[in-house]
């Protein structure tokens, strides 16, 4: 990205939540925009936004809306991956995908650029790299170290989730719930089954026929794709909480192989996008409080679980719009015309 080249940069569901922080983290990190395009559904047409000083309005997304792009980030749900993505690669442009509709896809390539940037080569196979589940997202980038050093046999995973992982209107739930129960007021939910306000709802996506939730699998079959290992035993519960940003997570490792909770600091403490916090004598440990706006992943709690021989347990925190979503997804596109382009 120092050769002063510049390329022209749409966002597919630019005014939502995360398509705002696409627009913060381009900016933060100096990314190289000749052109940006701001693509929304028709109630957002002609609104503007503003970027670096210039006021720019919001055009349509449909299948025209790509001509002369060159990276396509998306984050408009789904669906809309589904019916416009091919159309953005048609016309030329990689397409970074933040929706589930390309994860397990054996053809497309799901990323973490600290774990594996070598598999962002497979864009060639059909021009869509998918950016995986957030809570996976955070998880893999403080495991890659321990994998890398000494294998992992075993993963028992336990998730926190803000509500902002449900999107804008889950956190205004939240925040009305909150400031009825001050008042006096009934609590009204609508976007979750139960109040999420003082509440923890083990409830994260539809529930399937074998009792997990489909963010509980996403965990599992995302983990094995990105690291290639099916072998991984993996279990997992994600549960709601009334937080507005940023995921917490335990996760309990068995390892192939003995390591130390020593070894496992330093490795943390050097490893790309991972902030060590971990001082509990001074109650230092990540917090949900502490990580929003931080693009690293906050890592602590790490001590040996005393009840296998080969055990680590670990406290993870992130910025579930951030790393989980918006800035992974730029670091791709950051890999891509470093590497590809």
């Amino acid at each position: 990205m120092s050769e002063n080249k510049k390329y022209n940069v749409a966002i597919a569901g630019a005014t939502g939540a995360v398509g705002g922080a696409m627009l913060d983290v381009l900016k933060r990190r100096d990314f190289p925009i000749n052109e940006l395009r701001l693509l929304a559904s028709e109630r957002s047409i002609g609104k503007k936004i503003n970027f670096n000083g210039k006021e720019i309005a919001v055009q349509l997304l449909s299948e025209d809306a790509f001509e002369g792009i060159d990276i396509a980030l998306f984050s408009a749900g789904a669906t809309r991956s589904l019916d416009f993505a091919p159309a953005a690669v048609k016309a030329g442009a990689l397409v970074v995908d933040n929706s589930s509709a390309y994860r397990m896809n054996p053809e497309i390539p799901l990323v973490v650029p600290e774990v594996n940037p070598e598999a962002i080569a497979k864009h060639k196979n059909h021009g869509i790299i998918a950016n995986p589940n957030c809570s996976t997202i955070q998880m893999l980038v403080a495991l890659k170290p321990i994998l890398d050093k000494v294998g992992i046999k075993r993963l028992v995973i336990s998730t926190y989730q803000a509500v902002s992982g449900s999107g804008a209107d889950a956190i205004a739930e939240l925040d009305a719930q909150v400031k009825d129960y001050a008042a006096g007021n009934e609590m009204k939910a609508s976007v979750y089954p139960h109040q999420i306000a003082f509440n923890c709802l083990p409830h994260i996506d539809s529930f399937l026929e074998n009792g997990y939730t489909k963010e509980e699998m996403k965990m599992v079959n995302e983990t094995r794709k990105i690291f290639g290992d099916d072998s991984i035993a993996i279990t997992a519960t994600a549960v709601r909480v009334p937080v507005f940003y940023g995921h917490s997570e335990s996760v309990n490792i068995e390892t192939k192989a003995k390591i130390t909770v020593a070894e496992v600091k330093e490795l943390l403490a050097n490893a790309p996008g991972v902030k060590l916090t971990d001082d509990v004598e001074n109650n230092i440990y990540p917090l949900a409080t502490n990580c929003e706006s931080e693009f690293d992943t906050l890592v602590g709690r790490i001590r040996e679980d005393e009840s296998i021989e080969n055990g680590i347990n670990m406290w993870v925190v992130s910025d579930n719009i951030l790393k989980g979503a918006a800035l992974n997804t730029v670091q791709i596109a950051e890999v891509f015309i470093k590497e590809y382009k």
